[in-house]
């Protein structure tokens, strides 16, 4: 082969390279079953955010399947620059929405089992959003107030927030609930369109810059 003719097929080679990482091939995250980790006993998880910083700290007797995915997901880096997309004041701050789409659409493929109730909602408890039996995969909301009413709906607190709490209950919450019953995002959207709706149509939401599992 010619030195000319090496010269284009690297370039070629390069091209579909950079192709490929755009379209989020390669990454780790599109892989559940590849990243998933077992949690220690307790654990803390920082996170870092447009507001400033806060820390939950885990304890997995309260929910094992939901310790073990939480650890996974932040030590692999899914919850980096997503956004507070539901922050109703009084009632909860949700998030776990992917930027990318197709990341999202992995682990909702792979939803793990409901456990029983071993710690409630209290004030600054953290649990997993769901939609029916078995439906948990990456939502987890945050109560900033005690939400014992949803202890007997089957949500299990997995957590608590250890330090920063000022910090959520002082995330933007002026787009209110969620479409179609209010004006906030709509999960349907986030799911197709990832962080580029959300920018784009609700600027004003605070994100995560940054989360680490630190002890």
């Amino acid at each position: 082969m010619s030195k000319s003719m090496r010269g284009v097929l690297v370039s070629v080679l390069t091209l579909l390279a950079l192709s490929g990482a755009a379209f989020g091939e390669g990454n780790p995250l599109l892989d559940p079953a590849g990243v998933s980790e077992t949690a220690p006993a307790t654990y803390k998880a920082k996170f870092e955010t447009s507001k400033g910083d806060f820390v939950i700290e885990v304890t997995r007797e309260w929910s094992p399947a939901g310790a073990d995915r939480f650890y996974t997901l932040v030590k692999h880096g899914f919850y980096d620059e997503t956004r507070f997309f539901r922050v109703l004041k009084g009632f909860v701050v949700q998030w776990g929405m992917h930027g990318d789409p197709d990341v999202t659409a992995a682990w909702r493929a792979v939803p793990i089992k409901d456990e029983p109730v071993v710690q409630g909602n209290e004030k600054g408890y953290i649990t997993y959003a769901k939609g029916g039996p078995n439906s948990r995969t990456t939502q987890v909301f945050i109560n900033l107030e005690a939400n014992s009413r949803l202890d007997g709906m089957g949500f299990s607190a997995f957590g608590k927030v250890s330090e920063g709490m000022e910090v959520v209950k002082a995330l933007y919450g002026g787009y209110g609930e969620g479409a179609p019953r209010g004006r906030g995002p709509g999960q349907g959207q986030i799911s197709a369109k990832g962080n580029d709706y959300l920018i784009n149509n609700f600027p004003k939401l605070d994100y995560i810059k940054k989360a680490t599992i630190i002890e």
